[in-house]
């Protein structure tokens, strides 16, 4: 089970994650999935696999956990602060994650090609999370919302 604002990273990994939106641009819903590990709600997203773009790598993970298939847009930040982002999956493994977040739009649906990854998928308004959430994504989609032009750095 994955546990948030662990300490003592081991290893350090690159991933992405994705707001994905539908609709229109005050009634916009975002696209959430349900973590198979922990049976949290988030953003999907995952690690950049070596010779992978970030892009590349963003619209795969979301593909893979969702079955949505996406236009990347802009970068909404980086998120790096190891109080944030170290996150335990074994009590001997803690990644120090250094998250690159776009939004992006929804173009087409199939299936999910991991489907053991996530048990639910929904559009959800970004003020109606849905519970429990992954807390480090909260502050990736209020960086979002908050509709700064330049990315934040946190």
């Amino acid at each position: 089970m994955s546990r948030y604002f662990a300490s003592d990273p081991t290893e350090i990994r690159l991933s992405v994650s994705a707001l994905v939106w539908r609709g229109e641009r005050f009634r916009r819903e975002l696209l959430l999935m349900r973590r198979s590990d922990n049976g949290h709600w988030g953003l999907p997203g995952g690690y950049v696999e070596a010779g992978e773009s970030v892009t590349d790598a963003v619209a795969r993970e979301v593909f893979e956990e969702t079955g949505v298939q996406i236009e990347v847009g802009r970068l909404v930040g980086v998120y790096s602060d190891p109080a944030r982002q170290v996150i335990e999956y074994a009590p001997d493994r803690r990644v120090h994650a250094v998250n690159l977040c776009f939004e992006a739009r929804a173009v087409g649906q199939g299936a999910p090609t991991t489907p053991h990854e996530t048990l639910e998928v929904g559009y959800f308004a970004p003020e109606a999370l849905p519970s429990p959430f992954v807390p480090i994504h909260t502050i990736r989609i209020e960086d979002a919302v908050g509709g700064g032009v330049l990315p934040s750095v946190r």
